[in-house]
Formats: C-alpha cells, structure tokens, sequence
C-alpha cells in the first residue's frame, strides 16, 4: 500500500479539500474491487461493504466505504492524463518488482469501448489507444483518441513513454511520417504495416520485390492451429533510396510476408503483408515480430473484453469510461504479474472468494 499511496498520490484530487475520502483510499478500492470482478460503480461500493474488514487492515477507513455516487464523481472529475502516467508508474514498479524488461516489440493498436456511448449514438463510442509491451504481456499506456482519431491518439501516448531499444509495431493507419519521426525521437525503431494508403511508398516498396537484390529469406511452417494449417515467408531487402525519395523518416529497408492459410476443408488462401523498417532484421527475427504484435489482440483486447467484460460497461459520463478503462489495464497488470497458473478469469473468482489470495494479489504492489 505505501507503494500505492507513494505513486497515486501525485494524482491531483479533483474534489474540495473537505471530502471524507481520501483519493488513494478510492483508487485502492475501485482497483482491489476491479480486481475482483466488479464492473460498475456501484459493485465497488458493494465490494468495499463486504470486505469492509479486510480494507481496514490496510486502509485507515475513517468515513467507511465510499458510496457508489463517490465513486462516480471522482471518477467522473478525476484527470485521464495524470491516472495514465500514474498507471506508467505502477507497470514499471511492477516490472521492477518481479524482474521483467519493458523492452522488445511494443504493440500499439486501438480499441472501442462499445458500451461508452451517449444515447442515440451506439455507433460512436469511445475510442481508446492502447500500448502494449509484448514480451512482459503488461499494458504500457492507454489513453483516449481525441474525436475518435486513432492516428493523433497514438501520437500523444508516444509522447509519454520512454522507449529505448524497443520495436515499436502498428498496423497500416499509423504508417506516417509523423509517427515514424516520432517513435525515432522516442529511442526506439519501427515496423510497419505498409498499405495503399500509402499509395506511392506502397507502389515503390512493392516494386523492390521484383529487382535482383541481395535479400534475407525465411520460412516458418505451423501445421495446425485454429483448425487450420499455416505457412508464412518472409523476405526483407535493405533500401534506404525509399526514406530519401518519399521523405519518409528511417526507412533502412522494406519487408514482405507472405502467408498461406489452409482452413480444415477448405481451399487454401494467400495474404501477402508489407512492412517499412528503421532498423534491419533477419527475416527470421522479422517473422517473429510480426507474430508478435497480435499479442495486443489476443492478450490485452479479448482478456478485457471478455475476462473484464470492457465492451459491457455502460460507465459514459465524462472521463469515467476513460478512467475505468485505465484502472482495468491497472487490474490486468496485477493479475498477469501474479504467480499463480490458474486462468485469469479463475484468478479474479478467487480473488473474490479468497481473501488470502487477494491479498497475495495485492502485495505485488508493496
């Protein structure tokens, strides 16, 4: 909890000076009741009633439990920006505490929540972008895109982290000068999907393939997996004409995979990917990270979806579905960190269930 307290601290308390509870005792119960499957505001309250003797071994707990109209206005008012850079924080104590690296292929991506949505406006919900550090399987930043504009969100989360030596991966629509220059200013290199969007550039790398060049060649061959057989080539090319040419920052070679799926009793299909590089790789090692940067879908987006039930939560209001998606990062960190080899979904059951294990959740964060 000192840990806690050290880092949430320096989250500026949106409230008047006079309220009874004190903004790292919210924040604690919000994540500890997160972390145990609460969804609404008002589980939190609930939560709190009923481990109300648990909390006041490590909360003071002078007022009691916040009631769940507390919950709501601070997480209402509270500020997205500076719980973010707390949620930076407490990942990186978190990685300290157990020995992992926040280094090699950093995912970003982004992601809807579904349920954040004003009445008569299903169709535009929030829109958050999420950062993910795929080797340590922890969530780096999140934050939300301003009016919905994915490309300009992934900008400003840049611009928070720190990200010497890391590959930083992203699909097609971040394949830009802007966040090429940023990522290099950054400390760190890029891989990135190239698409027609990026007609010319697209067109000229595509062309590289065709010309006799010095390449580095590899294969990969995976023979079953989601019911279907897989094999993927890659090829990359050292070109540093393409950065010059289209003033595109970094470019020091151009990448193709080629993957070939066969679904059980089905007739096979070719998908072939480009990808721009500001640092060179093996084709082996390309291959490698390209596969990685789906961790962000498989690993961060399903589990919130379906293991925090993300997509479900109604909370509209202001910064509340921003807030509440941050501290679920927060909860995810803790329950991936967590030694146990139980499923995740089994994790926050007993979490809820088992006041020990809870706890032993809990003291990660000493």
């Amino acid at each position: 909890m000192r840990k806690f307290k050290r880092i949430f601290r320096t989250v500026p308390d949106p409230r008047a000076d006079n309220a009874w509870h004190s903004l790292p005792e919210v924040l604690f119960i919000a994540l500890a009741a997160v972390l145990c499957g609460a969804e609404s505001f008002t589980d939190m309250e609930e939560f709190g009633k009923a481990k109300e003797d648990l909390l006041r071994q490590i909360l003071p707990l002078k007022h009691g439990i916040p009631s769940h109209d507390t919950f709501n206005n601070v997480f209402r008012a509270l500020d997205p920006q500076a719980l973010g850079e707390a949620l930076r924080r407490f990942t990186s104590a978190i990685a300290n505490n157990i020995g992992l690296a926040l280094t090699g292929v950093v995912a970003i991506d982004g992601k809807a929540l579904r349920g954040a949505y004003e009445r008569g406006r299903s169709s535009t919900p929030l829109h958050m972008v999420n950062v993910w550090a795929a080797g340590a399987r922890l969530v780096l930043a999140q934050c939300k895109a301003p009016g919905r504009n994915e490309a300009l969100g992934a900008l400003e989360v840049l611009s928070f982290l720190r990200l010497n030596g890391c590959i930083v991966t992203a699909d097609a629509l971040h394949c830009h000068r802007a966040f090429a220059l940023k990522v290099l200013s950054q400390g760190a290199n890029y891989v990135l999907a190239l698409k027609e969007n990026q007609s010319a550039l697209f067109a000229d790398g595509e062309r590289l393939f065709r010309r006799p060049h010095n390449r580095s060649v590899a294969e990969q061959f995976e023979p079953s997996t989601h019911d279907r057989r897989e094999r993927r080539r890659a090829v990359v090319i050292r070109d540093r004409t393409l950065a010059i040419k289209h003033k595109f920052p970094g470019i020091v070679a151009v990448a193709r995979v080629s993957c070939r799926r066969k679904p059980n009793g089905k007739r096979s299909e070719r998908i072939v990917r480009y990808f721009l590089l500001s640092k060179y790789m093996p084709a082996k090692r390309l291959l490698a990270v390209t596969r990685t940067h789906w961790s962000i879908e498989n690993q961060m987006h399903w589990v919130l979806d379906v293991v925090f039930e993300e997509d479900g939560n109604r909370a509209r209001k202001d910064n509340a579905p921003e807030n509440l998606a941050i501290v679920r990062g927060l909860a995810l960190n803790i329950v991936r960190a967590h030694p146990s080899s139980i499923p995740m979904r089994r994790k926050i059951k007993r979490a809820g269930w088992d006041n020990a294990f809870l706890l032993s959740m809990l003291g990660q964060m000493r």
